[in-house]
């Protein structure tokens, strides 16, 4: 509200300040922008350019411009506008330089001083006394009007058009004995390998998979080790995802109907489940595996936060340890394990690329991670047999028998199933809320990064002399550029939070200084491809960490504003008063103690005190019930989110993968160079990032199903009759995997 008084102070004031001293009032208007982020700025003016100055946009001066350019003319678009607004407009022009007002900023904050030159209006007749309707001025009279001293700061005072992009070049200094700086070629590496990805299903897998037959089709067989899905083999799975997951668009729109037969050639399906010993390949098929298999990518994981510790342990440990198994029985198979950098719980500082054996965070005197496995295993025996004794038998069967709805006299084998039922949730729930617990005795916010790091542990123990490097990706978000720009899949991560940035919903309880690390996929498979080349040339090291804290940091206060503005950024382009509030409706990090004071937990407290109230009233309870469960969500998805976006500041080491990226052959930097330091967070985010979860994961939050795909044709449709009756072999279990 004051900045807006200043405005209309300003407004009133401007004709007799421009009187007075034109570039003096030129100061004083823009002084009110003290405090204004540059990206809130940049967000402005494209809005001002788009909606305002576009179309106002005269044919005939656009038409005058354009010819210039094709005539070879350098043209630099002067204005006494602020290069915020003037840079949308620059490049819908196709100008390349600007001559304009910018402000100065410290730490991205407008200190409300212009920079020198202060470009001044033309003056109240400058339509009349100008050179011409299309204003075109030369360079001497420029110098004249400006108050230059001469040309050469005229041309010191030209600036690029284009938004300054991140400087990605540093110097690396090795004050180690680690010098492996020999030349290293990705295409080289893994030209002719065998390579097994375990985990294709998930967003990660998924994604690897379609880069690398992108970029490296010189690769020799990918193998795909997928679980059977009760009557849903490993082949149908697999066929099915190639049929119908966008992720796959740039690999048909190269092969067109052949890309089925580019499949065949490239991967083999094998049907397995990573839970069980053996990875659960089929003898005879995981001896040829063995025995040709130059690396084993594990991306597989549960990434819940805090699901079932059976589910967790399975897929999460046990899992890794069968890998590395079944890779010490290997001929000379190398291991690339997919980790996550939040293994390092509950701690604040510089996180180093280290394996720490039987690490916990919070330093518990005689851990070992081999015992813990083995207790946690026990804890979930105990369990079972708890959940089936007499006493939870007893609680279970008062509880089905007690419920509001249930049958008169429930009995019997209706009564047998609601105990059954009921256990199950029992066991579910005890079992959750216990690796929760342990987590946190240990000091990990949570039982995914628990056993993560368990995970790393036993593989640490139990890989001596074996080839294995462990890369921890940070969050991992939508893609940059690879397979397309603004690729993301399912719920994950961050989504649900910036889902709730778009609402109604404004203070968000945070660190603002607290860097969030977040990292686009692509990078996060750019990385995992320079690494298992790494493996197989053995000139790898034991952990890379894929982050940008440390490379390109975005702290909290960035990212929820940057988060808000893409939402405004949608919301102005849309019609309706909803709209128009949302779009003012800005969310902003706070503590704590205002969260609680003004904001969900506030709320809870007044709707529950509403309905006490009104309970002795023969009214419908309905849109207080609704009220009541949508805030207690919200309670729960910022506890959930507490860890990374209030306690806990971390910053990420990368220097192990930058390290092999400068290794690469200069040829093949630009298509396997790990880079994030150049990464523009003001457009991945506006533009990129927030658009992509519009479309492929705001619609799952709803409730909402996504855009119907017809599935992708891989064959000629006459040659659909053969193909049913013709099946490809592949490493499966007895399994098909039918390319149509």
């Amino acid at each position: 509200m004051a900045r807006r008084g200043l405005v209309f102070l300003m407004a009133a004031l401007r004709p007799f300040l421009y009187a007075a001293h034109r570039v003096f009032a030129t100061r004083v208007v823009h002084s009110v922008l003290r405090g204004v982020s540059r990206d809130r700025l940049d967000l402005l003016g494209d809005e001002y350019f788009q909606y305002k100055l576009k179309p106002h946009l005269k044919p005939d001066g656009v038409a005058r411009l354009k010819m210039l350019q094709a005539q070879g003319a350098e043209i630099v678009l002067v204005s006494q506008g602020l290069d915020h607004v003037m840079r949308p407009l620059a490049h819908f022009l196709g100008v390349k330089w600007l001559l304009v007002n910018r402000l100065d900023f410290r730490d991205r904050v407008a200190t409300g001083r212009l920079l020198s030159p202060v470009i001044r209006p033309r003056g109240l007749f400058a339509r009349i006394t100008g050179a011409g309707p299309d204003g075109e001025r030369t360079p001497d009279r420029l110098v004249r009007e400006l108050n230059l001293p001469d040309p050469v700061a005229l041309r010191s005072a030209v600036v690029p058009a284009e938004r300054a992009p991140s400087d990605g070049a540093r110097p690396v200094v090795y004050f180690d004995n680690h010098r492996n700086t020999a030349p290293f070629s990705v295409r080289k590496g893994l030209a002719g390998k065998h390579i097994m990805l375990v985990g294709f299903t998930g967003f990660i897998g998924k994604v690897w998979l379609v880069n690398t037959l992108l970029d490296l089709p010189e690769i020799g067989r990918i193998y795909l080790l997928i679980r059977r899905q009760k009557s849903n083999p490993a082949g149908k799975r697999f066929e099915r995802v190639v049929e119908e997951s966008p992720v796959f668009d740039p690999l048909f729109d190269r092969y067109g109907l052949g890309l089925s037969a580019f499949l065949q050639d490239k991967v083999e399906v094998v049907e397995g489940d990573v839970t069980q010993e053996g990875l659960g390949i089929d003898p005879e098929i995981a001896q040829r595996l063995q025995t040709n298999l130059d690396v084993i990518i594990n991306s597989s994981g549960l990434t819940d936060f805090n699901p079932d510790l059976r589910d967790a342990l399975a897929t999460n440990v046990d899992a890794a340890v069968h890998v590395v198994d079944f890779v010490r029985n290997s001929n000379h198979c190398g291991l690339v394990h997919l980790s996550t950098c939040y293994v390092a719980g509950a701690r604040d500082g510089r996180v180093s690329e280290k394996l720490r054996p039987n690490y916990t965070p919070a330093a518990v005197a005689g851990f070992d991670a081999e015992q813990e496995w083995r207790n946690l295993h026990e804890l979930i025996n105990q369990a079972t047999e708890k959940a089936e004794g007499e006493e939870v038998t007893r609680e279970l069967t008062e509880q089905a028998v007690g419920k509001e709805h249930a049958a008169k006299d429930l009995r019997g084998a209706a009564l047998e199933n609601q105990v059954r039922k009921g256990r199950i949730r029992w066991l579910r729930n005890y079992l959750t809320e216990a690796g929760a617990r342990r987590a946190a005795e240990l000091g990990w916010p949570n039982t995914y990064t628990l056993t993560k790091s368990l995970a790393e542990s036993l593989i640490g123990n139990r890989s001596a002399g074996l080839p294995v490097a462990i890369i921890r990706p940070a969050i991992v978000e939508t893609s940059v550029v690879k397979p397309f720009v603004g690729w993301n899949e399912g719920i994950n991560t961050s989504a649900s939070l910036s889902y709730l940035l778009g609402t109604n919903f404004r203070q968000l309880p945070s660190n603002e200084r607290k860097r969030l690390d977040i990292i686009p996929v692509d990078s996060v498979c750019q990385g995992m491809t320079l690494i298992a080349a790494a493996v197989i040339e053995r000139r790898h090291d034991a952990v890379y960490q894929l982050a940008t804290s440390v490379t390109n940091p975005c702290d909290m206060g960035r990212s929820i504003e940057l988060t808000s503005l893409a939402h405004r950024k949608h919301y102005r382009a849309q019609e309706g008063l909803e709209s128009w509030l949302r779009l003012r409706m800005d969310a902003i990090p706070v503590s704590k103690t205002r969260y609680n004071r003004l904001s969900a937990p506030a709320q809870m407290a007044i709707v529950k005190s509403i309905q006490r109230v009104m309970a002795p009233l023969p009214l419908k309870k309905t849109p207080l019930a609704r009220a009541e469960r949508n805030l207690e969500k919200v309670g729960k998805l910022v506890q959930l989110f507490e860890p990374f976006i209030l306690h806990n500041e971390h910053d990420f080491v990368a220097d192990n993968v930058e390290k092999l990226s400068l290794a690469l052959v200069p040829e093949e930097r630009a298509d396997f160079g790990y880079d994030t330091r150049s990464l523009d967070w003001w457009a991945y985010w506006i533009d990129i990032h927030i658009p992509a979860l519009r479309r492929w994961t705001y619609p799952l939050i709803e409730g909402r199903p996504l855009a119907v795909r017809p599935p992708r044709p891989l064959i000629p449709v006459n040659d659909q009759e053969a193909a049913q009756a013709e099946t490809v072999k592949t490493g499966t279990n007895g399994a098909t995997w039918r390319y149509s």
